[in-house]
């Protein structure tokens, strides 16, 4: 059966959604069940149809996918709608986001194709993106973020650190992991000038990209446990000894790191298939916070207001 075959309904849940380049759902582990058209929902359409495909050995495992930049990459940064995508994910009942994201090093022992395990992140971003559910006229909510990823998740994907290679060389990439790991958030689409990428190293910044904000605070409002990989792809501007990034060094490493995506993700899903993990099951701690979170009484709430949240929460109000 071809992808224009498939179904375009599910009825079932998702355990994981998948956010990332288009290549990520042709895994040999998976096979597709249904091609969703681009799901509309309160906060727009997504940016791509979604792929739900059954895990090979384990029919009730399923995952969902969406090409972040649309599948002929026709969003820019920008303009990704992120408030759709991970609406649409936390209405399909997902468990938790895994999400893959090129990256520059800020940081030397980061190397090209190395890929980073992210616990905290600085946003650069400028205010032009639309960043929660919860800044609606007569809707006010207040979300944690402090902890802006998944520390169980990120520590369920470690264990894997030893399956990334270098296909040029046979040699190991990095998995790099730990508690204090930053990756700052800029606007985009240009690249950081020297100065610029200079001052997020002060900041303490280990790599940066353009995708991270809003995703995460949408995850997390979601109440969705949330992971970024990212892929290395160049040092970005800081060495002043070399050019500048150019698009011709970041190209260069795509179809490594693409690989080592397909490999990672295929890692990733095969154990959780096999045995979901505790912070799926228990959503990691963040079930019922975003209904704390909210300061509104649903009373002084508008029939508008109140099907958007029902959207993404159908039995809270």
């Amino acid at each position: 059966m071809t992808v224009t075959e498939l179904p375009s309904v599910f009825d079932g849940s998702i355990d994981l959604g998948i956010i990332g380049g288009t290549g990520l759902y042709k895994l040999d582990c998976l096979k597709p069940i249904a091609v969703l058209p681009p799901v509309q929902t309160p906060w727009g359409t997504t940016s791509s149809p979604i792929t739900i495909s059954k895990f090979v050995g384990n029919e009730s495992f399923h995952v969902a996918f969406i090409a972040r930049h649309g599948l002929h990459h026709e969003y820019p940064p920008t303009r990704v709608p992120f408030r759709a995508n991970m609406a649409a994910l936390k209405n399909l009942a997902c468990k938790a986001v895994l999400s893959f994201s090129a990256v520059g090093s800020l940081q030397e022992h980061i190397k090209p194709r190395d890929f980073v395990l992210p616990q905290q992140i600085i946003d650069r971003t400028k205010g032009i993106r639309q960043s929660s559910y919860f800044n609606d006229e007569g809707l006010v909510g207040h979300v944690g973020f402090g902890n802006p990823f998944s520390q169980k998740f990120a520590e369920f994907i470690y264990k894997f650190k030893d399956t990334l290679t270098n296909i040029d060389t046979n040699e190991p990439c990095t998995l790099h992991y730990d508690s204090d790991l930053t990756v700052i958030c800029m606007e985009g689409p240009q690249f950081s000038t020297r100065a610029e990428s200079k001052m997020y190293r002060s900041f303490g910044g280990d790599v940066i990209n353009m995708s991270v904000i809003p995703e995460a605070k949408l995850a997390r409002e979601c109440e969705l446990p949330y992971q970024m990989i990212c892929m290395s792809t160049d040092y970005d501007a800081w060495r002043d000894n070399e050019e500048p990034v150019t698009v011709e060094t970041v190209v260069g490493h795509l179809s490594n790191n693409g690989h080592n995506a397909n490999v990672l993700a295929s890692k990733i899903i095969n154990e959780m298939a096999n045995k979901l993990p505790e912070f799926m099951l228990n959503g990691d701690g963040l079930k019922g916070s975003i209904k704390m979170s909210i300061s509104t009484r649903p009373e002084a709430m508008s029939k508008d207001t109140l099907d958007k949240l029902n959207f993404l929460f159908p039995d809270y109000w």
